[in-house]
């Protein structure tokens, strides 16, 4: 007779069918669903509960139970809706620290290059600055474990250098002109995650505020950013949401309180039990409710950036200035479990204002992964017109303009998408690290150019060479990126401006980042030229 070996995947079958069975029923007794819908729960646990018996005491092959249980588990919530997501034990406490505002590490700024780990800069405040650890530095050992190259990952970055406050983690790096390694002992610290990366004036009237994503501590800098920028005269904001993909709802609402006045209406959200239905209005005196305003978004601005998005559009506060964002308006509730994993669970969708849920369209006839790739094909990126609604998805602002739902926020200033500057060739100079590493080299290799200069002298006078881009192709070709001629040619102005935005990062911080990298930034171009509009609205946005 011939031996029968069973696929992976026959191995998992019956899990899944026995988690998708007992899927909506588990969540329904979770929010104290009816008595019948208990007792079909206890029906569904007991014939899961006999499937894993059955599978650990009889299947013909050895199996990792925990494994096609956790398995099963990402299976069942894809028939769920695309948001509601499994956080296994081993990555909740990264995926936790990401909103939490701070985690406790060594705090540097890392990146892996010719397969080591180099110090992009130290956090300010951390151990590792206190300790004198310098940009540039290699990381060669971690606890007498040699790391470079091993083919080291970011994540085993975060495992070997993350721990908990107060241990201590031995390293050696080498350092340019040293002959031999460095020891350093760190105790680690709590290190502050910032999520407010850029906040400077543009002119005497423009505040700039940049905000990469909505975590615990995203409203206190917010707070601390208006404040600055008041202080300095602004009487005009650009709130810069591009690119951000959402976090806390709480932090949004609280950060649109300081723009909106009269009890105005910010958020509201519907689930299927009442528990979960919510109306947030504003109801605070605001720091920043008379200046106009402009938020800027684009395709993947996302969640609570919608809200913010939303709620200032549909009340007319501002101008949304970008192109459509996201279009994720549901909200998922973090349910700790008790092996340590994380269950983000959808429990509402959340509405702007005028009534409109910007959620796209989800299910088994919608791609929603392919979305951003459909919207490329069908030309929204590069034309407004390109973007169709159904007049049953029409609404109104507060003064009468028209809005829509059905999938995002569509801005009330379009910005096509550039592609004039960049390449395929830019991108895997960028991608292969080819471009960090020439940057960190030179930075290294010219400190004494850039000591005692100031950001503004940087800005006004330091010119990337074409020497300096011959160089950076030398790099690349080290790193297998083959220079492509046209491209480069295409793309050489723009080059020069990434490399002279990511080395001020380098040299000194985000804000200096986003200052000069927004000289090529369409959007936050076009908005500067827009607020005349703008100030129709915060002067009279009532008719």
């Amino acid at each position: 007779m011939s031996e029968i070996k069973n696929s992976k995947q026959q191995i998992r079958l019956p899990i899944i069918l026995a988690l998708g069975i007992s899927a909506g029923i588990w969540i329904g007794a979770t929010f104290a669903e009816p008595k019948s819908d208990r007792n079909d729960l206890r029906a569904a646990i007991y014939k899961l509960q006999e499937i894993i018996t059955y599978i650990n005491r009889d299947y013909v092959d050895s199996v990792n139970t925990n494994e096609l249980v956790e398995y099963g588990i990402q299976r069942m919530l894809e028939k769920l809706d695309p948001h509601s997501s499994y956080i296994p034990a081993r990555d909740a406490t990264l995926a936790k620290s990401q909103l939490d505002g701070e985690f406790d590490g060594i705090g540097v700024e890392f990146g892996i290059v010719r397969d080591t780990i180099y110090v992009v800069a130290p956090l300010t405040g951390g151990p590792s600055e206190k300790l004198g650890i310098q940009s540039g530095d290699q990381i060669i050992t971690v606890d007498g474990k040699t790391v470079a190259g091993t083919g080291i990952t970011n994540r085993d970055v975060f495992d070997l250098l993350r721990g908990p406050r107060g241990s201590t983690v031995n390293i050696e790096v080498k350092r340019k002109n040293q002959a031999s390694l460095m020891p350093f002992e760190i105790k680690r610290d709590k290190i502050p995650q910032y999520s407010i990366n850029a906040s400077y004036m543009v002119d005497n009237e423009i505040g700039y505020i940049k905000v990469t994503r909505f975590a615990a501590t995203t409203y206190e800098e917010f707070k601390k950013s208006l404040s600055e920028l008041k202080e300095q005269g602004m009487t005009k904001l650009i709130l810069d949401l591009q690119s951000n993909p959402g976090g806390y709802m709480t932090a949004a609402i609280n950060m649109v309180d300081e723009l909106l006045g009269d009890n105005a209406l910010i958020v509201s959200q519907k689930g299927k039990t009442s528990r979960f239905n919510n109306k947030a209005y504003a109801v605070r005196p605001g720091m920043f409710e008379d200046g106009s305003v402009i938020v800027l978004i684009n395709e993947g601005s996302a969640s609570a950036s919608e809200i913010v998005a939303g709620a200032i559009q549909d009340n007319d506060r501002g101008l949304v200035v970008g192109r459509r964002s996201f279009g994720k308006g549901l909200v998922q509730l973090p349910l700790d479990l008790s092996d340590g994993a994380e269950l983000r669970l959808t429990i509402a969708r959340y509405y702007t204002p005028s009534g409109r849920s910007i959620q796209k369209p989800y299910g088994e006839n919608e791609d929603y992964s392919a979305d951003w790739s459909n919207r490329l094909m069908h030309g929204e990126f590069f034309s407004a017109d390109s973007v169709k609604f159904s007049d049953s998805l029409k609404y109104e602002t507060v003064s009468g303009r028209t809005v829509y739902g059905g999938g995002g926020i569509m801005p009330d200033f379009f910005v096509p998408l550039d592609t004039t500057m960049a390449s395929s060739y830019v991108n895997r100079l960028f991608n292969s690290d080819s471009a960090r590493e020439f940057i960190l080299d030179y930075a290294d290799n010219n400190k004494k150019k850039f000591e005692g200069m100031s950001f503004q002298d940087y800005y006004n006078k330091f010119t990337v060479t074409d020497e300096m881009l011959q160089n950076l192709i030398k790099v690349g070709e080290r790193n297998k990126v083959k220079f492509d001629e046209k491209d480069f040619k295409k793309s050489k102005e723009y080059l020069r401006i990434l490399i002279k935005a990511h080395m001020s990062r380098n040299i000194y911080d985000d804000n200096a980042f986003y200052r000069v990298i927004n000289d090529i930034n369409e959007i936050y171009l076009q908005a500067i030229n827009l607020f005349d509009e703008a100030e129709k609205l915060a002067l009279n946005p009532k008719k």
